[in-house]
């Protein structure tokens, strides 16, 4: 069984794309900036072909979209981990077998799970069933219309994130700093910047930050605002950007502590601007009145000191 031809396409354009530098030039941290280029390269295209059995498989077995819909996130699980396996293979053969982690512990985790449906379940609908089985919904563009550029996003995105998902698992089965820069440079994976000991601290903690925030305010925000970030390859590098679909789903699932946050953001984004611009306008008032008063003052005291000489 093969790919029919506009999937293979796609597939094929993404492929090529894996020869660009694969840099990360946002302002944001990924687990896979650890790597040295050419081994990104190397993990992007086991996960295309991963995803690319994936979908054989999918074909042949004639799941109906409600089944595959139940099972996204647990297909997902599966093709990270033969993905993971898949790489170990390639660049070592004496790391242990991978723990499963406890997404309970960990915020990046609980970050993908709320968003698997964005980051599989759309394009497995898109590359198996085709743009007639979407939600019209759920774009801001009917399904008929649903250009090929579109479908492209989230193949890159998902290759991207699936790749970040990756390195996470590997990273988080060991116990120590050391242990991870033992294994990075003994299979020759990791980039210059990053196989210090500090390098490697400062880099971890960075992103333990970055998903902390992400978790509490990045994410919710986005869902309220019906946005949904993307990773993206281009000429220059990987870049994100957001995209707009519906998340009501997604906003029925926030606590209630979310929920709040979200309002107390959006109060301070409405009040802020208003106060900042009312203080400024106080500032100028206090400082004309501040002026004019020291002004005045001068000149007083200089008619002052010239009568006084004059009645001399």
């Amino acid at each position: 069984m093969r790919l029919n031809h506009q999937v293979a396409h796609l597939f094929a354009k993404t492929r090529f794309k894996f020869r660009y530098d694969l840099s990360n030039q946002t302002g944001q941290y990924l687990y896979i900036d650890i790597l040295s280029n050419s081994v990104k390269h190397k993990l992007f295209s086991i996960v295309l072909v991963e995803l690319e059995i994936l979908i054989l498989d999918l074909i042949e077995l004639n799941l109906s979209i409600q089944v595959l819909r139940l099972l996204n996130s647990k297909i997902l699980y599966d093709l990270v981990q033969k993905s993971i396996a898949h790489f170990l293979l390639e660049f070592s053969s004496s790391v242990s077998p991978i723990a499963l982690l406890d997404s309970k512990n960990y915020y990046y985790l609980q970050i993908v799970l709320l968003e698997h449906r964005w980051l599989l379940e759309i394009l497995l609908n898109y590359l198996v069933f085709g743009c007639v089985c979407m939600d019209n919904y759920v774009f801001p563009f009917a399904k008929i219309h649903t250009p090929v550029k579109h479908v492209a996003i989230f193949l890159e995105n998902f290759v991207i994130q699936a790749s970040n998902i990756v390195i996470f698992m590997i990273l988080e089965n060991f116990q120590s700093l050391p242990q991870i820069i033992y294994f990075l440079r003994t299979n020759n994976l990791s980039c210059s910047s990053c196989i210090s000991m500090r390098s490697l601290a400062f880099f971890r903690n960075s992103l333990i930050y970055q998903n902390l925030f992400c978790f509490h305010i990045g994410q919710p925000k986005s869902i309220y605002a019906n946005r949904y970030k993307v990773w993206l390859i281009s000429s220059n590098g990987l870049i994100s950007k957001y995209i707009h679909l519906f998340r009501l789903d997604d906003l029925r699932q926030l606590s209630s502590a979310k929920l709040a946050l979200i309002s107390f953001v959006e109060f301070q984004d409405l009040i802020i601007p208003k106060l900042e611009n009312s203080l400024f306008l106080l500032a100028r008032l206090l400082l004309y009145i501040f002026v004019n008063i020291i002004g005045n003052g001068i000149v007083f005291c200089i008619r002052v000191i010239i009568f006084i000489f004059q009645s001399l």
